[in-house]
């Protein structure tokens, strides 16, 4: 498999993680959850970002790297994975926030940080090795 379609094929997980999550949010459901911690993350503080949640612009983002994916050369590599590098920062920083001040673990969020992680060294890769 390229480097590119196996970051196509990640943000498409990503993706599909964040939209799941972006779809209970907006019907005001609770996520399918084993930790216990589901519900109590996607209704914090932190679940929000200026009245956005925090999920849809996971969705974005993987989007975005998505997009990049289908694009050669160098520009598209520095986006993807700027956006990539980005959300795997925000992702830790949501971690902490889940680990310290939450205290509630979210199985959903925690699959999509070791998806973003992933995502984002695939992205640095391609960066490295785009002509």
């Amino acid at each position: 498999m390229s480097l590119r379609r196996a970051i196509a094929a990640v943000a498409l997980l990503g993706g599909a993680v964040a939209a799941y999550l972006t779809t209970v949010h907006y019907a005001h459901t609770s996520p399918i959850c084993s930790t216990g911690g589901c519900e109590q993350v996607q209704h914090s503080s932190y679940a929000t970002l200026g009245g956005v949640p925090v999920a849809l612009l996971g969705l974005v983002a993987y989007l975005v790297v998505l997009a990049t994916a289908a694009v050669r050369g160098a520009g598209a590599a520095t986006i993807g994975a700027a956006v990539a590098i980005g959300g795997a920062a925000f992702s830790g920083y949501l971690l902490w926030a889940q680990l310290a001040r939450i205290h509630a673990i979210c199985q959903w969020c925690v699959g999509n940080d070791a998806i973003v992680a992933v995502l984002a060294a695939l992205c640095i890769v391609r960066l490295l090795r785009e002509p």
